[in-house]
């Protein structure tokens, strides 16, 4: 953030607690990720979803989309560029719908980062399209993120305020060892580990995809052109079990950039259960570090074990997207992460 952005804030009691009108959101992405993040913003009264798009379609209504509808549209034929209002079928689908619909505050990229510069060319598109608004997402590997980074100044300069890492982890649980690193002189390490569980892999594909990308012996081009038979195998062999260790994950490089610690003092791991709901381990981060008065200690934030990969992911990015919303309202534009700005609760 340049001096002259950091100016523009405006640290109201009433400028970060509440929005004056809806925010109008748009989902990009209508996997099993998209579909929650539909039915987490249904009751929100600060968001409004007004648009989506998959690989085949979009759809767009001013007055709002209906959840429902378009999973049943989605499930039923494949896309939601079928519903019966609003839908558009096209090859070119995100692009159109940029391009098509003007009235969206900000987007979700709820979308699977395969090829790793997948990301980078959405955000392009939205730049070339001369969009304005607030973009985040809930990307996973630091290239990714590095990426973006590359990007500042373009996205500065187009208006956009852009929110990366913002899901669980990287995210809430980045964020969480942000706060959590004030109490030291000198962090020593942070250790990420999740538990994800899931009833039924193929709803989440692109996530699992990303995931067995990490493991031994595979990378972003080989998981992608894996198919859904060999994925059940390789499942089949680990009894639905993927277990990652020091993984390549954008908590590094954002904890690094937000001068909590080097990212080499920062590891990632856990496992993902692709048969059952429940999560196979708790989900927490352990910052360690040293006190002023030379003690050696360990915070540690453990996420409840009820809530969701999905509830985890989309509800911080909503809230980071409400975060973005109003800085961008202080005419503050370009990349920030996770780590350097804290989420707002969406009512």
């Amino acid at each position: 953030m340049s001096e002259a952005q950091a100016t523009n804030l405006n640290y109201s009691p009433s400028s970060f607690s509440s929005v004056k009108a809806p925010i109008r959101v748009g989902i990009l992405g209508f996997g099993g990720l998209g579909q929650a993040a539909a039915r987490v913003l249904a009751p929100k009264q600060e968001m409004h979803w007004v648009a989506v798009a998959d690989q085949k379609g979009y759809a767009y209504a001013s007055e709002g989309l209906s959840p429902q509808q378009c999973i049943t549209t989605y499930q039923a034929q494949g896309s939601i560029g079928y519903l019966e209002t609003g839908g558009v079928l096209s090859n070119n689908s995100i692009a159109d719908l940029i391009q098509q619909v003007g009235n969206v505050d900000g987007y979700f990229l709820a979308l699977p980062n395969l090829p790793n510069t997948f990301m980078a060319s959405v955000a392009r598109q939205f730049i070339e399209a001369g969009w304005q608004g607030v973009l985040v997402d809930a990307i996973k590997r630091t290239s990714a993120v590095e990426q973006l980074l590359g990007m500042q100044a373009e996205l500065q300069a187009a208006g956009i305020t852009y929110m990366t890492g913002c899901g669980a982890t990287p995210g809430l649980l980045t964020a969480g060892a942000a706060l959590a690193a004030q109490s030291y002189a000198e962090i020593h390490s942070v250790k990420i580990t999740f538990g994800v569980g899931i009833a039924n892999w193929e709803a989440y594909r692109a996530t699992v995809r990303e995931d067995i990308a990490h493991l031994p012996g595979y990378n972003v081009e080989k998981a992608r052109a894996m198919t859904d038979a060999e994925i059940e195998m390789l499942l089949d062999q680990t009894n639905g079990l993927i277990t990652l260790e020091n993984m390549e994950h954008a908590d590094d490089v954002m904890l690094e950039l937000a001068g909590i610690c080097p990212r080499d003092r920062v590891t990632v791991g856990g496992v993902v259960d692709t048969r059952n709901p429940k999560k196979p381990l708790s989900t927490n981060v352990q910052v360690t570090g040293r006190t002023f008065e030379g003690k050696i200690s360990t915070h540690t934030f453990t996420l409840g074990d009820e809530t969701s990969m999905a509830a985890n992911v989309c509800g911080p990015a909503f809230g980071y997207l409400k975060a973005g919303f109003n800085l961008r309202q202080r005419g503050i534009y370009g990349l920030l992460s996770a780590a350097e700005v804290m989420p707002q609760f969406v009512r």
